[in-house]
């Protein structure tokens, strides 16, 4: 799909729980290209040409964001996937986010991680086109527009592995070198970030 990426790290030894920043459509199609890892994404991911083919081959675990049931069913079903050796890689902003500065993580994830004892590694994707930012427009529209062109430039970092008992404490740490790895990402990079500042906009 004329995705070009620069990877550095690499998967744990260990099953874990793998937490990325979330810029795009594309997330996912990165991060498994390098992670094996089951995917907690929202349902309406499993609607779109490609993608939804993608997630039935590589293992996806669907939620519906605004149904309390299905959140719940999918955070034990998170906890169980781990537990038996399997690695799962979640978006703990809740949604894409075109600010250079992360969103705060959601502390559920986090809180689970450390009652159940499951390590945490962190990712941070980054990406070097505007074009290639999910902002003001809808899924299928992103999806063309960022496709429709010849590469997309990006850089993923896996970092190391990250324990505590509290999950605050967790949550900080991840939040905390996710944001350094995103700023040394940029620096030196002919990147949109590089070259402004800020970006104001999310969209879910």
């Amino acid at each position: 799909m004329g995705i070009k990426c620069d990877v550095k790290g690499e998967q744990s030894q260990n099953a874990a729980l793998y937490v990325s920043n979330h810029r795009s459509l594309s997330d996912p199609l990165v991060s498994l290209a390098y992670l094996d890892a089951y995917v907690i994404a929202k349902a309406e991911v499993g609607q779109i040409p490609v993608l939804a083919q993608g997630a039935k081959l590589t293992g996806i675990l669907y939620v519906k964001r605004e149904n309390k049931d299905s959140r719940s069913a999918v955070r034990q079903m998170m906890i169980d996937t781990l537990q038996n050796g399997f690695n799962v890689l979640v978006y703990p902003e809740g949604t894409v986010n075109t600010d250079k500065q992360i969103m705060k993580y959601k502390h559920g994830t986090f809180n689970e991680a450390a009652k159940h004892g499951i390590p945490v590694v962190p990712i941070a994707v980054e990406y070097r086109d505007k074009k290639d930012l999910w902002f003001n427009r809808s899924m299928m529209q992103h999806f063309f527009h960022q496709f429709g062109r010849l590469r997309t430039h990006c850089k993923m970092v896996i970092g190391p592995e990250f324990s505590n008992s509290d999950g605050d404490v967790l949550r900080e740490q991840v939040e905390d070198w996710t944001m350094k790895t995103i700023q040394s990402i940029h620096n030196n990079w002919d990147s949109y970030f590089s070259k402004h500042s800020t970006h104001s906009g999310q969209i879910s």
